[in-house]
């Protein structure tokens, strides 16, 4: 496949590590010391630092970089990314739920990527999205400690659930670096 010659430059903010997205000082993610104890806050830990990636990756960008679809022809963008997981926060609840489900944030199949366009309001409803589906699952889990507790129609164990949820940020924290990479060239894990 040949290279397009308009790819930006590769680059990265962090100046300890070149491989790293930022200075360790600087990352709200750092893991300096001794890791969380128990099953409960180790995912809980995992799930917060990919989510912290993936706000991470989006930093510093408009809402036409934002919406920018680097891959063509896929629909991803960041912004997508963003309405996507918000999306996915919300279904998560239905899985948990014994109730009818929650309709869909964004309406129709796909809406959450098609519909990510070049708009400040557009990137600023995702990010609020996002945050409101994000506190309601985590409440609703909340009520359920017991991770081997098994909820919904589908009897889906509360641990199974909450590694599906990191399963899910992580793969597409794997996708906002080469969509990240793409639009500014700024790269880093």
């Amino acid at each position: 496949m040949e290279r397009m010659n308009d790819q930006p430059e590769r680059w990265t903010q962090a100046t300890i590590y070149p491989d790293m997205w930022t200075d360790p000082d600087k990352d709200p993610r750092n893991s300096e010391g001794v890791g969380p104890d128990g099953e409960q806050a180790t995912l809980d830990g995992y799930l917060t630092d990919y989510r912290l990636t993936l706000r991470m990756k989006c930093d510093g960008l408009d809402a036409e970089q934002m919406a920018s679809r680097s891959v063509p022809p896929s629909t991803m963008s960041l912004l997508g990314l963003v309405r996507h997981l918000a999306e996915v926060e919300r279904d998560w609840r239905n899985w948990i739920s014994d109730d009818e489900p929650l309709p869909k944030l964004y309406g129709k199949r796909d809406a959450d990527f098609d519909e990510a366009v070049a708009d400040q309001d557009v990137v600023d409803a995702a990010y609020a999205d996002l945050e409101r589906e994000q506190a309601a699952t985590d409440a609703a889990l909340a009520e359920h400690p017991d991770l081997g507790e098994r909820l919904g129609k589908d009897r889906i164990s509360v641990r199974e659930l909450l590694v599906h949820r990191i399963e899910e940020y992580a793969r597409h924290c794997g996708h906002a670096d080469l969509l990240r990479e793409c639009i500014d060239g700024r790269v880093g894990q």
